[in-house]
């Protein structure tokens, strides 16, 4: 474990006016909280955030390279940003995320886009103050790129966009390496951060009105198996459920193969941590499944999901699902439609299948066409929101507990919150509520949300 020092955080700001940033970012919570840290760093050095990135003097890209068109995006908006740096040939520009990590990347980018001022990876983030004081003195480019993962850094400041609720990352990297997934050779092998260091962050942010944290890994139920002595997952909900002054404990992402009893009893038992589970299924054909490499089968999914409702009453339960995966056939789809019919998920997050260089599915035969991916994609959607419509109706009528985030985003005269099981409720009530737990009579339910009323 490393602490991260603020020796290289001085602002290069010689003239003392003030200096703003913008940050743009793709992908995962990991890569939001990632910028939520880059924001931290940023304020620290004495910079303010800009409104948009036209009266930026700093604007940072943070990028995803999961699927391609994230990467699209990238180039598109790198595109637009070169006539910004015409305007202003004072403007620096900062690309770093899991995109810069594949190999070439930052060679490719800086021949393409040589007006980029900075470009750093995932497994160095926490130099970036020394980076750009590097460009603000010298006025040349800086490209560090490190090839592979180090201990991890402890105390790099945080600027959350939320004082109610936060992401916390408990542990770094992969090691399942499913065959579609670039992640492993973008974010590392698995780390694990201490419990200890966990608690207190997590103390922290309570003290500071932090009423929910979601604990956040790319594939939490591993934590732990890397530290001396070995430390389960569903002992560090435990105790993290102890911390006084905490409401809500929610997790993600769990794999399948590694969501074990102890961690299902654990959420059973644990009065703050959430009844809602994130299980990526990805495909409901154990044939794709072997071919993704995911290690597990249909069968054993399944059993996963009846142990759950058995063990959680009225637990919420999401997924991830993959459409048009290189040699689905249409048994293999239909496999998939009956599962998501037999388990009943709240939502899911839905995907078609994007090739990614580097990866063994990108040498795979039987790539699916397009037409049948899309066409394959739109069926696979009218039933998940199906599912999810009729989740939401069985809302109609009773009273939930929610923790008040805010104004809605959709209407302001209404505030807006979650129930224990993540569901969007938005709600006319009292604005002194937000940051409380409060009661909500549901009065009507919506494919993506829930209306309410507040309960005096």
């Amino acid at each position: 474990m490393q602490e991260f020092t603020a020796d290289k955080q001085k602002c290069c700001n010689k003239n003392k006016i003030q200096k703003t940033f913008f940050i743009e970012t793709w992908g995962c919570q990991m890569n939001e909280e990632d910028s939520e840290k880059l924001s931290g760093m940023l304020k620290k050095m004495g910079y303010e955030e800009a409104k948009n990135k036209y009266h930026a003097d700093l604007i940072i890209l943070n990028t995803c390279c999961v699927r391609e068109n994230a990467e699209l995006k990238v180039y598109g908006h790198l595109g637009a940003l070169k006539n910004l740096k015409k305007r202003n040939p004072e403007l620096i520009i900062a690309l770093c995320g899991c995109m810069m990590q594949q190999k070439h990347m930052a060679e490719n980018i800086m021949k393409k886009f040589p007006f980029v001022d900075m470009i750093f990876g995932t497994y160095n983030a926490y130099k970036f103050p020394q980076y750009l004081n590097e460009v603000c003195q010298n006025r040349s480019s800086v490209v560090e790129i490190q090839n592979s993962e180090s201990g991890i850094v402890e105390g790099v400041p945080v600027d959350r966009e939320s004082t109610i609720k936060a992401f916390v990352t408990i542990m770094y990297g992969c090691n399942n390496f499913c065959t579609y997934c670039i992640v492993p050779y973008v974010r590392g092998r698995e780390r694990s951060r201490s419990p200890l260091n966990i608690e207190n962050e997590i103390k922290n942010l309570v003290s500071k009105g932090c009423r929910e944290v979601t604990l956040l890994g790319q594939n939490v139920n591993s934590y732990g198996k890397d530290l001396d002595p070995e430390v389960k997952f569903s002992e560090l909900l435990e105790r993290i459920n102890n911390i006084e002054g905490l409401e809500r404990i929610r997790f993600m992402t769990s794999h399948p193969k590694d969501l074990t009893d102890d961690v299902i009893d654990a959420v059973a038992k644990c009065d703050k941590v959430c009844e809602q589970i994130h299980l990526p299924v990805q495909s409901g054909s154990t044939n794709i499944l072997k071919k993704m490499n995911r290690n597990y089968s249909r069968e054993q999914y399944l059993s996963l999901i009846y142990k759950i409702k058995e063990k959680i009453p009225g637990a919420a339960i999401t997924t991830d699902i993959m459409v048009g995966f290189p040699g689905e056939s249409e048994k293999d789809f239909e496999d998939t439609l009956n599962l998501v019919r037999e388990v009943g998920y709240d939502s899911a997050f839905t995907f078609i299948y994007s090739r990614r260089r580097g990866t063994p599915a990108d040498k795979f035969e039987e790539q699916i066409p397009e037409d049948i991916k899309h066409e394959r994609f739109n069926r696979l959607v009218k039933i998940v929101n199906e599912s999810s419509a009729r989740k939401n109706r069985a809302y109609e009528g009773r009273t939930e507990e929610i923790l008040v985030e805010g104004l809605s985003k959709n209407d302001s005269t209404r505030l807006m919150g979650r129930t224990r099981t993540g569901k969007l409720v938005n709600f006319q009530g009292d604005v002194n509520s937000i940051g409380e737990l409060i009661k909500v009579k549901i009065s009507k339910a919506h494919s993506f949300s829930l209306l309410g009323k507040q309960i005096q």
